[in-house]
C-alpha cells in the first residue's frame, strides 16, 4: 500500500499540482502564528509546549481519520494516504519554477529570472546578477527537492504503519523549524523547533544526500559531503547542497551581490560555476532520485508480494 499511495499521490501531483500560495499551508502557519504569539515568552519551555500543540492536533486527526476508514474499508485508508501525500508534496512546483528561471536565464532576460527568484526565495534579487541567480536557483531546487520531496517519502516509508503521519510530521517540523527556529528573535523559544526538525531530518537528509551522490557524480559528491557541508551555516541544509553541488560537478555558495555590497558565503562543490544548464540539471538529478527511489519501492512491494 505504501508504494501504491505515493505513486497515486505523485501522479496527481504531477498532472493537477496545487496552486501557489498553498491554502492548507497558509492556515497552518497562521494557526502556527497565533500559538506563537500567545506562547512565545522567550523561554524553553514555552517553545517545546507551543510546538506539541501546534503539531499534535493535526497528526492525531490525520492519524484518527486513517485507521478509522481503515475499520471501514482498506481502499478508503489508501485514498486517504494518497490525498495526504497529495497536499504535501511539491515536486513539480518547485522544478517548474526552476525550469521557468532557466529558460529566463537562457534567453538572457534577467529581469523575469530575478522576479521568479525573489518570489520564490522571498528575497530582495534586485542586486543578483547571472551568475548569482543560477546559484541561487540551483541551491533552492536542491533544497526543496529535499524538503518537500524526499524527505516527505522517507518519513512516509518509515511511518507508514501510522499511515500519512510520518509526512505530515516531516512538512510541519520542517516549517516550524525554519520559522521559528531559524528566524525567531526572542530567546530560547524557537530551540526546539529548530532541535525537532534536525532529529527527524537526520535520516532523510543523509538519503537524499545519498541518493544524490548515487545518481550523480558519486566521488565527487562524498568528497563534497565529507569536506565542505559542515562550513555551511545551517548544517543539514549543508549536506544536502554539498552533496548535490558534488553530484552536479558545480560550485555553488560563494559570495553574492546584496543591497550592501557582495554577501560573504561558504564555497561549495567542485567544477564550474552555476548557469541555467546547471539548474537544469539540478531539476533532472531530482527526477533520476525520484525513479530510483519509485524502483526501489516497487522491488521492495513486490518481494513482499510475493513471499
Amino acid at each position: 500500500m505504501t508504494f501504491f499511495s505515493l505513486l497515486a499521490a505523485l501522479l496527481l501531483e504531477y498532472f493537477r499540482p496545487l496552486g501557489h500560495p498553498l491554502p492548507h499551508y497558509l492556515a497552518f502557519w497562521r494557526y502556527a502564528q497565533y500559538i506563537e504569539r500567545q506562547l512565545n515568552t522567550g523561554q524553553y519551555q514555552h517553545g517545546v509546549f507551543a510546538w506539541l500543540v501546534t503539531i499534535l492536533p493535526v497528526l492525531i486527526t490525520v492519524s484518527v481519520v486513517y485507521f478509522l476508514l481503515g475499520a471501514v474499508s482498506p481502499l478508503l485508508a489508501w485514498v486517504w494516504s494518497a490525498l495526504v501525500l497529495y497536499v504535501t508534496l511539491g515536486f513539480k512546483y518547485f522544478s517548474k519554477v526552476g525550469e521557468r528561471i532557466a529558460r529566463a536565464l537562457e534567453a538572457g532576460d534577467l529581469d523575469a529570472a530575478r522576479k521568479e527568484l525573489a518570489e520564490w526565495r522571498g528575497l530582495d534579487a534586485s542586486a543578483l546578477n547571472a551568475d548569482d541567480i543560477a546559484r541561487l536557483a540551483t541551491e533552492r531546487t536542491l533544497e526543496s527537492a529535499h524538503r518537500q520531496m524526499f524527505g516527505v517519502i522517507v518519513c512516509f516509508v518509515l511511518l507508514s504503519p501510522l499511515g500519512p503521519v510520518g509526512a505530515v510530521l516531516f512538512r510541519l517540523a520542517s516549517i516550524l523549524g525554519r520559522k521559528w527556529g531559524a528566524s525567531n528573535g526572542a530567546g530560547r523559544f524557537g530551540e526546539f523547533a529548530a532541535r525537532a526538525y534536525y532529529w527527524i531530518n537526520w535520516i532523510p537528509v543523509r538519503l537524499t544526500a545519498l541518493s544524490f551522490a548515487v545518481a550523480g557524480d558519486f566521488e565527487d559528491a562524498m568528497y563534497c559531503w565529507r569536506t565542505q557541508a559542515q562550513d555551511w551555516p545551517d548544517a543539514s541544509e549543508g549536506i544536502v547542497l554539498a552533496s548535490g553541488a558534488g553530484a552536479l560537478g558545480v560550485r555553488l555558495g560563494l559570495p553574492i551581490s546584496a543591497a550592501g555590497g557582495r554577501l560573504q558565503r561558504p564555497e561549495l562543490g567542485l567544477g564550474d560555476s552555476a548557469d541555467a544548464q546547471y539548474l537544469n540539471s539540478a531539476v533532472s538529478l531530482s527526477w533520476r532520485v525520484l525513479g530510483l527511489w519509485l524502483l526501489t519501492l516497487l522491488l521492495i512491494t513486490l518481494a513482499k508480494l510475493a513471499g
